[in-house]
């Protein structure tokens, strides 16, 4: 069972209340640990997502985890009912399998999801409220998630302005580490895609802005060099990538401020990326060789395309999605008693018949008599053998975990088909 809200079913301001921290997680773990209607729990929490994925010992428990939520996050259950949904069965594990590969983010392809699960995980195994069934299920779900990423494309575009700034410098210079950025007042998305040049380790940063003790502000901020907004022309032969999202009304660099700074730095390359609006940078700067203006539209018609085709590679994803759950299917319904006695039967039943063989083929000089008798002995041996932990599966007892004994044993006789990933 899986229940949850998250970016698509409830605001912002609501999540926020629903939201578990790591205190409350663990509080959230030990209440359903103690509960002997509930034999295994999950409990994932991040800004976009609130998720409770279990597995019920009878019934499906929807109403008492209900309850708790509402209890423990002091939130009324008419505020939240409407937001959750409720999956079980191969519906909860094809929606686990779909968020952490990344398909059912608020940004499809994000890489972050994943590691935010496993930190739930080896939260839940710590405090030993996951067992087998979400042990096995897990590790399922980590292992399409990182066949996913390998196999498609959803992660490979930018699919937010700030990134897409950042890719397209990455493609102008190829490599960053070498590279000075001037960012020019201070929009979110200029800051965020500065933020993003940080991570590909630019050899520095300045800051501008009509207010010097903003620009000092944020300079400490991204470790770099505060300069006087009036200073912006005579740094360009030193900066070679130029971010901009000032409110000024006008244009805060000209074609020929930059034609003037180009002589100064021997025509090597300068990249500038306006995300102002109205516009910071002379678009006719476009006209100077080996100077690159890309404004607020040009990113935004890259990362549509990039949407349209993360969205191309998404109908793969899910494929493998739906080949993961059938695979999971298969192993779960492997726990049951019977399939497993008779796989047990059936492996037995195929070793000695092939041992019986090939030791046949030695004793030719036997008389039909006699092979009937060893035949019937190995049989017997094979049959004995298997007699004891036969009847230990059939009665494991009330106060014992089935699935448990079940999994060990098929992995005691090998008797799982690999999955192949």
């Amino acid at each position: 069972m899986l229940i949850g809200a998250n970016h698509k079913t409830a605001p912002v301001a609501l999540r926020e209340k629903l939201s578990f921290s790591s205190e409350e997680t663990l509080a959230a773990l030990e209440f359903l640990k103690q509960d002997a209607d509930i034999r295994e729990s999950l409990v994932f929490s991040t800004c976009n997502r609130t998720e409770i994925l279990y597995i019920p010992e009878t019934g499906e428990q929807i109403d008492k985890i209900i309850g708790f939520i509402s209890h423990h996050k002091q939130v009324d259950t008419a505020e939240f009912k409407s937001a959750l949904y409720v999956y079980q069965d191969d519906e909860a594990i094809r929606h686990l399998f779909k968020v952490a590969s990344s398909l059912d983010s608020m940004v499809v392809g994000e890489p972050q999801i994943l590691g935010q699960i496993k930190q739930a995980y080896r939260v839940a195994v710590a405090n030993k409220a996951s067992s087998v069934l979400l042990n096995r299920l897990m590790h399922k779900s980590f292992s399409v998630a990182k066949k996913i990423r390998r196999e498609t494309g959803i992660g490979d575009n930018a699919v937010s302005i700030s990134y897409a700034a950042t890719e397209l410098a990455n493609k102008i210079f190829s490599d960053l580490s070498q590279k000075t950025v001037l960012l020019l007042g201070a929009g979110e998305m200029a800051e965020l895609a500065v933020e993003h040049l940080i991570s590909h380790r630019v050899k520095q940063i300045q800051v501008a802005n009509r207010t010097f003790k903003n620009a000092v502000a944020l300079a400490d901020k991204f470790k770099g060099q505060a300069i006087k907004f009036e200073e912006r022309e005579s740094v360009l032969p030193s900066v070679d990538i130029i971010i901009s999202s000032t409110g000024a009304t006008d244009y805060v660099l000209t074609c020929e401020q930059v034609k003037r700074a180009m002589k100064k730095r021997h025509h090597q390359t300068l990249f500038f990326i306006d995300i102002a609006v109205p516009r910071d940078i002379d678009p006719d700067i476009n006209s100077i060789s080996n100077a690159y203006v890309y404004d607020i539209d040009d990113l935004k018609s890259i990362v549509e395309s990039n949407i349209e085709q993360r969205g191309k590679e998404t109908v793969k994803a899910e494929r493998y999605v739906d080949e993961a759950v059938v695979k999971f299917r298969t192993w779960l319904e492997s726990l049951a008693i019977v399939p497993t006695i008779k796989a047990m039967n059936d492996k037995m039943s195929s070793i000695v018949d092939m041992e019986f063989k090939k030791t046949l083929s030695n004793l030719k000089h036997l008389a039909p008599e006699d092979i009937e008798a060893i035949k019937r002995m190995t049989q017997a041996i094979a049959t004995r053998t298997i007699h004891d932990p036969i009847l230990f599966l059939r009665h494991t007892g009330d106060h014992r975990d089935d699935s448990l004994y079940l999994n060990v044993t098929r992995q005691l006789f090998n008797l799982d088909i690999p999955e192949g990933e």
